[in-house]
């Protein structure tokens, strides 16, 4: 599948900062990853520190499927309310769904703290209402996130004017969030797997899967096997052509980001920015002083459809955060375009499927695939080590989601 188009910033800023080899013999490992990008590498990062061999592979050059196109966003909430998500999923599994996106934030932060990462910023979030209609649903959100204990505090349309010199009816102003650039982030988690005893290889693509009574074997496109007790697929929204089952919605979503502006005076904190209306727009200011503008989302068709809208969403996206921000200089630069799927409760697939043994699925869709693929990482490490995770059944395929 092609998952994203156009000049996504960060492979343009960083280029291809590492050569990984192609498979060149066959191999025999305790766990194999089918998927390079920033899911599959932090979970080949928890399997490498509990001491758990495991090789890597992907059919592209590493980092230039959905991670590559990533903004990198780091919150706590998800696409789906935690008042909303409290009767999809029930109060329990939505509270805990919830406490663990806010721990990931935390644990992301930590491992870029173990690497030297440098691209780890701590930041607060705009929750805002997009209408006055929305009001009492987002007060119905804040209380939820407060009875958990969420720090965070409520902003009526004064504050807003104040604080962020435009209008809107209200919002949650939330101080737990962060962001960081996927796919150098990617780039470091492997640089440190392969230090460890890990292996990584790119252009190497998975052409067939043999299951057999107690482990896996992987043909690649060179000829050459794979060989692993366990196997985990961490390949995102390419995903679907092993499980046959409808579980997502999938969608294109459009980002610009502009020259590089260092008066951003009129906004707070240099906050998150998102909003409740579907599709909705998202803000954030970079490391080297651009501004990335995303939205104006629409149903994914084909790669021909998707790419063509670029130019077009481009300059809605510029007309958005001008409404927003009439004062500051915004001058695009880059804009591209990714692919990415929404499930029916707003969270991820992560663990065993059982038409497929020995295997466990690391699928972080949504609009939070970062802290959900460090989710995934946790429990699917502790699977393998035959330990027991009770958060693995929030996550899992036979969850039942409520309409």
């Amino acid at each position: 599948m092609d998952l994203q188009s156009g000049y996504p910033y960060s492979l343009i800023r960083n280029g291809l900062p590492y050569n990984y080899p192609w498979q060149e013999q066959d191999i025999r490992t305790h766990v194999a990853v089918i998927g390079g990008g920033i899911s599959g590498a932090l979970t080949a990062y928890a399997l490498t520190k509990a001491g758990i061999p495991c090789v890597v592979a992907d059919a592209r050059t590493i980092g230039l499927g959905s991670t590559a196109a990533s903004t990198s966003l780091l919150q706590y909430e998800i696409d789906t309310p935690l008042s909303e998500l409290r009767m999809k999923a029930g109060i329990s599994n939505a509270n805990r769904a919830y406490e663990l996106c806010a721990a990931s934030i935390g644990e992301l932060e930590n491992t870029c703290k173990a690497l030297h990462f440098p691209h780890f910023e701590k930041k607060h979030s705009l929750y805002l209402a997009s209408y006055g209609k929305d009001v009492k649903k987002l007060s119905e959100e804040a209380e939820a996130r407060l009875e958990l204990g969420l720090k965070m505090d409520w902003w009526d349309a004064a504050t807003i004017k104040a604080k962020m010199d435009f209008n809107a009816p209200a919002a949650i102003y939330s101080y737990t969030a962060a962001q960081t650039d996927a796919y150098m982030l990617t780039h470091a988690l492997h640089q440190h797997n392969l230090k460890h005893g890990a292996q990584v290889f790119d252009r190497t693509a998975v052409t067939d899967i043999d299951f057999r009574p107690r482990s896996v074997v992987l043909t690649t496109s060179q000829g050459y096997r794979i060989s692993a007790r366990y196997l985990v697929i961490a390949t995102g929204y390419e995903a679907l052509q092993y499980l046959n089952i409808p579980l997502l919605k999938l969608t294109s979503t459009y980002v610009i980001a502009s020259e590089p502006n260092h008066a951003v005076e009129q906004w707070y904190q240099d906050c998150l920015i998102w909003e409740t209306k579907f599709p909705y727009l998202y803000m954030r200011i970079t490391s080297d002083h651009r501004i990335l503008v995303g939205g104006r989302d629409e149903p994914y068709y084909n790669p021909g459809r998707r790419d063509k809208l670029i130019h077009h969403k481009a300059k809605q996206l510029e007309k958005d955060f001008r409404k927003k921000f009439p004062g500051l200089r915004f001058h695009p630069e880059f804009k591209w375009t990714g692919t990415f799927g929404a499930t029916a409760d707003g969270l991820p697939f992560i663990g065993p499927f059982a038409p497929m043994p020995h295997t466990f699925f690391a699928l972080g869709f949504g609009g939070n695939g970062i802290t959900f693929a460090q989710i995934a990482a946790n429990i699917i490490t502790n699977l393998i080590q035959g330990k027991k995770d009770h958060d693995a059944a929030i996550f899992s395929f036979n969850r039942k989601i409520k309409s």
